[in-house]
């Protein structure tokens, strides 16, 4: 009998909204044992069996009890995840309005979602047996050299436990077979290695804070063992990572773990680095890149406290803790941080919820916070930290809009900047141009007849990329090759705009002395190359270095002075309300890269609209500025954060069918709900991927109230014949409008 009820409320990843009831187990081994949330079972479902996670208890079963069904097999012995953490994701559940079972599910590693065992694999390594073997037996020798090689290793580290990973490094091939033998014959014996404490090199030591780091700290710090929210803004280079270091080291003295959100970890090399030399083996890491079995067992460090800072991407949030102290959220500001699709949480807001139930701080840093942070910062809720000043001796970079409406141009550069450029590979100085466009030509276009290259899934132009000769959509994926003429007409067929592609062609051409690296995702596609386009970066082997975002995040280029931003146009004029935001932090993050050593920095912003208000605000006034003037802007509309939004998505081979299905759901919504409903409309992208796309918008000034609507609306949309001839979302506090 399971305590407190019944019957087995149990989560499974379906779409649908609702646990499902299930009996006991039958087997006389578990039919007794006190189940618990968070077990992991198998259980019938349809003609299938599937993996489920016990959530609680009943005595009321919502069916027949005669039609209820056993649980197949328990997974689990004991509870493989919290009360808290269930009931973090129960939370966000009912915020996020998606199916709890595909939430709890979403938030466990993949192995841990298929049914493997939640076991902790014990790292093992090896040491010299000082006592050597139990009976007489000789040193290997001539007859066996790779055993003798390896005996003089393990005495000469003794007392060292060395690992797989030590006895590669010290360039002995070949040798396990040899080692299994040293281990049978009793010269080395195999130990297990406990991660927190194994010997590991020297560790970095902490670097000495300025006045605004060390007050940043010390708020930090008063805040351990309660909940306390903490902006910490500070400029590119301010030394906002040291801060985290420091903080984070502090709450290990304490004997608890940090959670440490990133927006990408392939974008934040150096950050990484920087926990890996401080903390050593003590930092678990959480990505998209790792193996399954690498993430399971990161996680299960982290759960079981073998690992003291967690350091991840925007999963990483659901990680448990075995004693959790401090969460902190860098570049809090990231769009990465919001899932576009399935389970539609964003990462930051769910870190600061989980801080404020588990009474913890959390610290949220950003060279550009969200409107939404600073509004909370400025009305108190969070406390603001300033970090006004670059660390060191370095200064914050100059920044110039480069009006080039009539200049000359040379492809997508000025001839002034172009000036500039070559003045500075003069120098001996490195330059960084951003171009946040991959590939050569946006459009490919029939100069006879008009024709442009179109993706027939999407109805949006194909990018020309050149290197590969072939056009791709960058918005469902499909690509072709690219025709030699035009299709239509047989007319020669020209390239329109700029990508990266082209830009690195034209700094080719114009500068033939320069050596040009492209950083963005087609040069990064193998394994292993952003790491070694960043070595030759830093190393000195590259004048101008060109690329999308993935330069714009988190690097430190030291040898850089001069950044340019060579179309900043594309976000002045947007649809989507947030564009204007999210194009100056771009601009401020991308501006950051210069300056950051001795050498001053210079930012060349290139625009055909150097008046434009919020553009002018921002290089002449700084990011906190426009902030205040967007916050000023969004309050007179009544736009986020001032309101609160949720977007329903509709698609469907057919718009009318999304059509119709948006207008019933509409009518759904009661007269009295007193929130405003916009739509149904197409969307920004009205095709993709075959589908036409339609979506409907509710805003209200009151996220509450916004909240009690949606829950019923919902149960009422799910019953709807209409819904079953689309594919339908529910987007709550959406960062895309399209």
């Amino acid at each position: 009998m399971t305590p407190g009820g019944r019957y087995l409320l149990i989560a499974l990843a379906t779409p649908l909204r609702r646990l499902f009831t299930y009996l006991p187990p039958a087997d006389p081994d578990t039919a007794g044992t006190a189940l618990q949330p968070g077990q992991r079972v198998i259980v019938p479902f349809g003609s299938r069996r599937r993996v489920g996670s016990i959530m609680g208890h009943s005595n009321e079963a919502v069916v027949d009890a005669g039609r209820l069904k056993r649980i197949s097999s328990v997974i689990d012995e004991q509870s493989i995840l919290p009360d808290s953490h269930l009931a973090l994701l129960r939370w966000a559940s009912d915020y996020y309005q998606h199916p709890v079972g595909e939430a709890v599910f979403t938030s466990l590693p993949a192995r841990l979602r298929q049914g493997a065992p939640a076991i902790l694999d014990v790292p093992r390594g090896w040491q010299f047996n000082p006592d050597g073997p139990a009976v007489d037996m000789p040193r290997p020798g001539a007859r066996a050299p790779r055993q003798a090689e390896l005996l003089a290793l393990f005495e000469n580290r003794y007392p060292a436990t060395l690992t797989a990973t030590d006895i590669a490094a010290a360039g002995i091939g070949n040798w396990r077979a040899p080692l299994k033998a040293l281990a049978e014959r009793g010269w080395v014996r195999e130990v297990a290695l406990n991660d927190r404490y194994r010997e590991s090199p020297p560790l970095e030591q902490p670097l000495t804070l300025n006045r605004y780091q060390q007050q940043a700290l010390a708020a930090i710090r008063d805040s351990f063992g309660r909940h306390r929210a903490h902006l910490l803004e500070g400029v590119t280079g301010s030394g906002k990572t040291e801060v985290y270091l420091q903080a984070t080291a502090a709450v290990l003295e304490q004997g608890r773990q940090c959670l440490l959100l990133l927006p990408e970890i392939a974008l934040t090399p150096q950050l990484v680095r920087r926990f890996e030399r401080r903390f050593g083996p003590r930092l678990a890491i959480l990505h998209s890149g790792l193996t399954d079995t690498d993430r399971c067992q990161a996680w299960l460090r982290a759960r079981d406290g073998s690992a003291d800072v967690v350091l991840g991407t925007r999963s990483a949030v659901w990680t448990p803790l075995k004693n959790p102290g401090l969460i902190i959220v860098d570049e809090e500001h990231d769009l990465s941080y919001k899932q576009q699709d399935g389970f539609r949480y964003h990462a930051r807001d769910v870190a600061i919820m989980r801080a404020y139930r588990e009474s913890i701080p959390i610290v949220l840093g950003s060279a550009t916070p969200s409107l939404e942070s600073l509004l909370n910062a400025g009305q108190g809720r969070y406390e603001y930290l300033p970090l006004p000043e670059r660390a060191g001796t370095a200064k914050s970079p100059d920044l110039h809009v480069l009006d080039i409406r009539q200049s000359p141009m040379r492809g997508a550069l000025s001839e002034g900047f172009l000036k500039m450029l070559d003045d500075n590979l003069a120098a001996g100085r490195q330059s960084l141009l951003f171009l946040n466009r991959r590939g050569f030509a946006p459009v490919l276009l029939c100069h006879e007849c008009g024709w442009t290259a179109t993706c027939h899934r999407c109805d949006t132009a194909m990018t020309y990329h050149k290197q590969r000769q072939r056009l791709c959509c960058h918005h469902c994926g499909h690509e072709h090759r690219r025709p030699d003429t035009c299709p239509g007409c047989g007319g020669k067929l020209i390239e329109v705009g700029h990508g990266t592609e082209r830009l690195e062609q034209t700094l080719a051409e114009a500068l033939p002395a320069a050596r040009i690296l492209r950083i963005d995702r087609d040069s990064t596609r193998r394994r292993g190359a952003l790491e070694d386009l960043l070595r030759s970066a830093h190393s000195g082997e590259a004048d101008i270095l060109v690329g999308t975002q993935m330069l714009a995040k988190g690097h430190h280029f030291p040898s850089v002075s001069l950044v340019g931003i060579v179309e900043a146009d594309g976000g002045l004029f947007s649809t989507d309300f947030r564009a204007l935001e999210h194009l100056a932090q771009l601009i401020v993050q991308v501006s950051g890269r210069a300056g950051r050593a001795e050498h001053p920095g210079t930012v060349v912003i290139q625009t055909h609209h150097p008046d434009h208000p919020l553009l002018r605000t921002l290089t002449e006034d700084g990011y906190p500025a426009f902030a205040k003037a967007a916050l000023a802007e969004r309050e007179m509309l009544q736009l986020p954060p001032y309101s609160y939004l949720a977007l329903m998505r509709a698609e469907a081979k057919q718009s009318a069918a999304a059509e119709r299905f948006l207008q019933e759901a509409r009518q759904l919504i009661p007269d009295t709900a007193d929130v405003e409903v916009l739509g149904p409309v197409p969307a920004p992208r009205p095709r993709r991927s075959g589908y036409q796309r339609l979506q409907l918008l509710l805003q209200s000034p009151q996220r509450p109230r916004l909240q009690r609507i949606l829950g019923g609306w919902l149960d009422g949309v799910e019953q709807l014949k209409s819904a079953r001839h689309v594919r339908w979302s529910i987007d709550v506090d959406p960062q895309e409008m399209g």
